[in-house]
């Protein structure tokens, strides 16, 4: 699983040619760790169908503004350079795959 910052988001994510799933994070967040093996099952799971990527908002102040992301973890689903779903707080796997389902 990737991380994406302000500078290569634009690249990494808008320009994509799949579907990216992007997971808003923070070092200081245990939901967010607890999110960790299970994107990593999911990258694994869905390569060639699905990006999955990190973002710390932290240290990635200007895409957290921009798409004004407020907690953590908070999971958005970039199409075709733009946001088509949102979802906020960590969940089990079973739940991540139903709920991204209809944009995979």
């Amino acid at each position: 699983m990737a991380e994406v910052t302000d500078a290569d988001f634009e690249a990494e994510v808008m320009c994509s040619e799949l579907p990216v799933l992007v997971e808003f994070t923070a070092d200081w967040c245990p939901p967010c760790r607890q999110m960790g093996p299970v994107l990593s099952d999911l990258a694994a799971e869905q390569s060639g169908r699905l990006k999955v990527v990190q973002l710390d908002v932290d240290t990635n102040p200007e895409t957290t503004n921009a798409f004004r992301v407020l907690s953590m973890p908070t999971f958005m689903v970039f199409r075709g350079g733009e946001p088509v779903k949102s979802m906020v707080g960590a969940r089990p796997k079973r739940r991540l795959l139903e709920e991204l389902s209809d944009v995979l």
